[in-house]
Formats: C-alpha cells, structure tokens, sequence
C-alpha cells in the first residue's frame, strides 16, 4: 500500500528567527485533498556526557512548558553547520566542557506529526574542563548525577524531555560496554 502524500503547494505563514510556519496543500496517498500545518525548524545537536557513572544534566526553565527541566546540552544548529561541530559548540558554550571527539548515536525525530527537526544525539569522549560561555539571556545550572538516579528520573517522570531520555535509555543498553 502506498502510504506517501504529495505536496501540491507549500504556503509559508509565519517566518521567525527560530522556526517557519507552513500550511500546505496537499493529497493523501488516496489523491483527496488535505491540510498539513508544518514548523520547519534547522535542528540540532544535543550531548551525552557520561563521566565516572554520571550523567552532566542541566536545569533550564523551558518557557513553552512554563516550567525548569532536566535535559542533556544541546542546541539548534546553524545554517550550513555540521551536527558533530554544533555538538561541540554547544558543549562547550554552556558547560565549558570540551571533548576530544564526538561519536554520533542517532537522529532523532523528535515531533514528526508537524515538525521537520532533526536532533542529532552525540556522545562526547575525552572531556576536559574549559569555560562556558553561554549565549545571552541563557540560564542553565549544572550537576552530574548517577546514573541510577538518572534512570529513577526518567521513570518517576522528572525526566520528560525526549533527546534526554532518549539518549540515556542508548547509554543504558549500548553505551556502558562501548565505554
């Protein structure tokens, strides 16, 4: 059966700093008309960070949730820019961490129902302190926390964000013999 839909015409709505908004035309695989509202977005890298048994996490007040969560680092990437260098960027800005490489996990396609973004997932290797530098008006704080404890989190639910839980649950069934 054949599931692909075509786009007849793509109608740009909304252009911001971060994100496009489409409403396109479009046919269902049947060739009936139908409506996709679409957030195009540059994606981005976010890092895994596993240093003695624990996870770097951050706390940082996520507005569109109105409320501080745990997450890994991570952040969009900019035009043109490779995943792996934005990874290190990122690391880097708001942690001052720096690794001597990045080894990718996965892409991770965190909301397919309406958005193209892409979240590149790395796990950082050979990491030295540095110095953040954080972008303005970005506010994080940091801890490296066990990694039981990071799972207890995810399964009570004071973990929810995606790319976190998605990297950490890699990490618990690949990452520890790859170490």
């Amino acid at each position: 059966m054949n599931l692909t839909e075509t786009t007849v015409k793509k109608n740009v709505v909304y252009s911001g700093r971060i994100i496009r908004l489409r409403v396109d035309d479009a046919l269902l695989p049947d060739g009936r008309p139908c409506k996709r509202e679409i957030v195009e977005h540059p994606g981005g890298s976010a890092v895994l960070c596993v240093e003695d048994g624990k996870v770097l996490l951050e706390r940082q007040f996520r507005y569109a949730y109105g409320e501080v969560i745990w997450e890994i680092p991570a952040g969009k990437l900019e035009k043109g820019e490779d995943p792996a260098r934005a990874a290190m960027r990122e690391l880097e800005e708001e942690t001052g961490l720096r690794a001597e490489r990045m080894q990718k996990l996965f892409t991770l396609y965190p909301t397919p129902g309406y958005t193209d973004e892409r979240l590149h997932i790395f796990w950082a290797r050979g990491v030295k302190k540095g110095e953040a530098h954080p972008d303005d008006g970005e506010y994080v704080t940091l801890s490296f926390v066990p990694l039981g404890e990071v799972r207890q989190m995810i399964a009570d639910g004071r973990i929810c964000d995606a790319k976190t839980v998605a990297a950490v649950q890699w990490y618990l069934l690949n990452g520890q013999e790859n170490a």
